[in-house]
């Protein structure tokens, strides 16, 4: 059975399939203040945050694997219906454990509709072509960090935090029927593998042996806990340190979100003329300024303005480099990459985890820790990129 041709209608499928992360992630950070004040426990947020990314990364190990293996459509079917049930339970749980176990089940649903969409996309085209389809898939599931967090801000105001996870459930709903009704399997029957467990782990460590992956995965990996000690720790210090309020702080992050959506878009075009080696370089050079100017804002405060022109800055460098190090790090795994999809997203959501509990042991209302959390993070993903080999594709070197 031949791949599906790129239509226009697959890639806004599956930019609203991966939308489901986000969404997962965004939309409920307007809700932290709350979260911690029913459940007497500041750190409450976080947890059930580094929870669900330590359940995003252990889901994709599994869910890549699979997904060689039977195919890509039933192992997505099948996790969005967990995600879907999972959201529900969040909505009714009852302690900060109860939240952080249902937040880690959906996470391991929801892996599916994160790891297996990429596999797609390198199961139709590779190099600059895959970087081009990224970028497309980004400005459809760029929506949801930029509507999410308002909603979720507006679901709070009028009713509170549990029904956010109750849209959640009626999101995951809607992906399952369009899964089941519209979306094609991508990965031909000749191509999928028929290996055991063994096998599957021999996998995994032969290509996080492959220089070219593991170096692009770091750069993505330390990039993303970079975003996401950001993401763990601006709802304190905006909401609680600087006294906004929902709506206030869901703005900011829909303009930084637009922010990221603009850089990822511009990413085609600049990889296509300076390859994507020297883009991820200008990138994370402009991400440790952005993180130095931050930490120098924490030692002299100077109030909000200059903390949101540097968020807004750091986004260049997450815009940029996420789709480089995707299309980097799964270069020279096409027989597999199911498997390298996931293990690059295992890191990646790893880094998240522990990223967001850092700030929720360390984080105050204070710009300081976040701000040399991402520091720590952008040079070592500079680190990883000096490391990088040279990449031939059929379009050249980058």
């Amino acid at each position: 059975m031949p791949a599906p041709i790129v239509t226009r209608k697959l890639p806004l499928l599956l930019g609203f399939l991966i939308a489901v992360g986000p969404l997962s992630t965004d939309m409920y950070l307007p809700a932290f203040p709350q979260i911690a004040l029913d459940f007497h426990s500041k750190a409450a947020p976080q947890i059930s945050l580094a929870a669900y990314f330590i359940g995003l990364a252990v889901g994709q190990m599994t869910q890549g694997a699979l997904s060689d293996r039977v195919g890509r459509r039933a192992p997505l079917l099948a996790g969005l219906i967990i995600y879907t049930i999972a959201s529900v339970g969040c909505a009714l749980c009852w302690s900060v454990s109860s939240l952080a176990v249902f937040r880690f089940l959906a996470a391991l649903g929801c892996s599916a509709g994160v790891v297996i969409p990429r596999a797609m996309v390198r199961d139709l085209a590779d190099g600059p072509a895959a970087a081009k389809l990224f970028s497309k898939l980004v400005l459809v599931m760029g929506v949801a960090p930029i509507v999410a967090p308002m909603l979720g801000a507006a679901v709070v105001a009028i009713f509170n935090w549990r029904m956010i996870f109750g849209v959640a459930a009626l999101y995951g709903v809607l992906a399952v029927w369009l899964v089941w009704r519209k979306l094609p399997d991508t990965l031909p029957l000749e191509h999928r593998t028929r290996i055991g467990l063994v096998a599957v782990l021999v996998r995994y460590v032969n290509i996080s042996r492959e220089r070219a992956f593991i170096t692009h995965a770091a750069v993505g990996a330390f990039t993303s806990a970079a975003l996401f000690a950001y993401l763990s720790a601006t709802p304190q210090i905006f909401i609680g340190g600087y006294g906004w309020n929902t709506a206030q702080y869901a703005a900011l992050f829909g303009l930084n979100a637009s922010a990221y959506i603009g850089y990822n878009q511009i990413n085609p075009a600049l990889v296509n003329r300076f390859g994507i080696g020297p883009v991820i370089v200008f990138a994370l050079s402009v991400l440790v300024v952005s993180c130095l100017i931050l930490v120098a804002l924490a030692l002299h405060p100077v109030g909000p303005l200059g903390v949101i022109a540097a968020l807004l800055l750091s986004e260049v460098g997450f815009g940029l480099v996420n789709p480089c190090a995707m299309v980097g790090a799964l270069s020279r795994h096409q027989a597999h990459a199911g498997s390298a999809s996931a293990l690059l997203g295992t890191m990646q959501y790893g880094g998240g985890a522990v990223a967001g509990l850092a700030m929720g042991v360390f984080g105050t209302n204070h710009v300081g820790p976040m701000a040399v959390a991402m520091l720590a993070c952008a040079l070592a993903a500079t680190a990883a990129a000096w490391a990088r080999p040279a990449l031939v594709f059929s379009s050249g070197e980058s």
